[in-house]
Parts: C-alpha cells; structure tokens; sequence
C-alpha cells in the first residue's frame, strides 16, 4: 500500500485521460494516471481506426493506445495500474482509495473514466467482438462498404446507426425484440422508409456465426414470441443497445443526469464540486469518438491547471 500526492489525479486511462495527463505533465504539474480495470479503454478492442488525425494508414485501436500511453510517460505522466474504488470530494486535497489500498491525495481531479457498451451477452459475440461485432457504427462503418450489416436495438441509437450505414452499406437488417421501435416518431419514420433498411421484428440475435480468422459471416435470430429461428446472412452486426457511463463510483457525490452521465457547466470539463473536472464519453454520449474525447481532456487540463494557478 503507497500514499501518492500529486496536484493532478486522472481518473481513466482512454484518449481524454491520457491527453489530460500529457497536457498537465508539458505544464510542469506532474499528475498521476490511475489507469483502471480497462487500460486504453474501449478504444484497444477496435480493430482499426481510419479517422484518427495523424495517421494516413490505418492503426489498430490497441496500438494507438499504448501509443499515447507511451507518449505520456516519454513527458512525465507517472502512470499507476489501478482501480479506484473510493473518492472523498468532501475537502481539498481530494483522497481517493483504491482496490489494491493504494490512497490518492490531490489538489484537482479529472474524470476520464469513458462509458461502456452494453452486450448482449453471448459468447460467440464475444468471440467475433474486433471481427465483425462492433459498438460503434460511426468508428466501424466504413469497413463493411457494400456489405451487408446488421444493427441490434430499436431506440434512437439504433435507429441512428442503422440509417448512418445505409449510407455506406449494401443492406441493413435491424433486428428488435418488439413489434414497434422505441426510437423518436421522426427516427422511426426515417427508417421505415428507407429502402435500404429492414426491419426483423419480435427477433433477438441467439448466435453470431462466423470463422476466425476472416470474422462474422451471418446470425442466428430468434423470435421472442414464437421461438422460431432462422439464419440471416451478413458481414457485420452492429451491438446499439446503449451505453454505461462508468460513474457509480460518484452516485450521490456529483451531479449526473438520469442515464448517470456527469455533468459539467457549459462550455467546461468543471463539475459541480470546483476542482473536480470531468472528460471524454463520462460526460459526453452524444459523439463517443477519441479524437472528441482527447480534445475534451486537453480541455479539463487546461481547465485544472487555471483552477490550480488562482
């Protein structure tokens, strides 16, 4: 067990966590970056990245990670592989404790703890997850151009990645549990009468098919109400069921909305307890994309360093 004190504690090793600790170690702050259960976050199971700036050839979502992981060491970052488990944000400096009873003492705190993607929970969809299953239409899209996909959910995350891949895909199959979709009259409407699109109704995805290494090949569907099954034929299948803010940590200690995503003022990474800022998809479900999530840390930095020079 170590007793760390630092001016700056990031909480969260992703793009924004990373970015803050590069920000805040070039202005001479020496923060330490708690790295949590997931280090590089969601980003190291994307299999390539096309639209990352600086990277004309494609980079795996793992390889770009250790590379910003790398390049906030090479400036002064003191990197811990840990867990947080308990914050006290009563007082500054800020205590916060963790799994391996390690205690944190800081001046200023950024949250980059990111959001995770709600599975379905089969294992063959763990399997194909990187080869052929994605969470992210947006990140992944691009890939399955002239392909056939399928996207699972029938609320407005899916309803929006299903008409973004019709734009680029030869087909979308949009598989849902019920008989009428959740999403927003105007969402709904969009994607009814997109030719492109079809819609397997009362359905749930039973099975991901596929070989290793080439990836998804099809699905097993299953009607929740008749329990009939039948296969569909595609190259990718699109998870759109929602995200989980990584925030139970702060239930009761910062302000969040009803999903659980943390709040900050306008304009700004400061959440309603000065000192403590919060960045990247943790505060952010609109975009979930790293080169959004890296400016955001770049933003709470610069903010937790004015907070630290009043």
């Amino acid at each position: 067990m170590t007793e760390y004190k630092t001016k700056m504690l990031i909480i969260g090793s992703g793009p924004a966590g990373y970015t803050a600790g590069i920000y805040a170690a070039r202005s001479g702050l020496n923060p330490i970056l708690v790295s949590g259960n997931q280090e590089g976050g969601q980003l190291t199971i994307t299999t390539e990245i096309e639209n990352f700036p600086g990277f004309p050839e494609p980079i795996g979502g793992l390889e770009l990670m250790q590379r910003m992981k790398q390049q906030a060491e090479n400036v002064g970052v003191t990197l811990v592989t840990d867990l947080i488990r308990h914050v006290d944000f009563s007082s500054r400096p800020f205590v916060c404790t963790s799994e391996n009873g390690n205690t944190f003492i800081a001046d200023c705190v950024i949250i980059a703890t990111g959001a995770s993607a709600r599975w379905l929970g089969l294992d063959s969809e763990k399997k194909f997850l990187g080869f052929g299953v994605s969470g992210c239409a947006t990140c992944d899209g691009f890939f399955y151009r002239g392909k056939d996909v399928a996207v699972v959910g029938g609320g407005n995350t899916a309803a929006d990645e299903a008409l973004y891949l019709a734009n680029i895909a030869k087909s979308v199959t949009l598989i849902h549990r019920r008989n009428e979709l959740r999403a927003d009259k105007v969402m709904q409407e969009r994607v009814l009468k997109n030719e492109k699109i079809k819609v397997e109704w009362d359905s749930v995805v039973d099975e991901v098919l596929g070989e290793m290494p080439k990836g998804v090949t099809g699905a097993v569907l299953k009607n929740v109400k008749t329990g009939e099954k039948k296969e569909i034929s595609v190259d990718g299948i699109f998870i759109a069921i929602g995200h989980h803010p990584n925030t139970d940590l702060f239930k009761g200690i910062l302000d969040m909305n009803e999903e659980g995503y943390l709040i900050t003022k306008p304009d700004s990474c400061q959440t309603n307890i000065e000192g403590v800022f919060a960045a990247g998809d943790v505060q952010n479900p609109n975009f979930r994309q790293a080169v959004v999530a890296a400016g955001s840390g770049c933003i709470a930095s610069l903010e937790a360093e004015k907070f630290l020079n009043k």
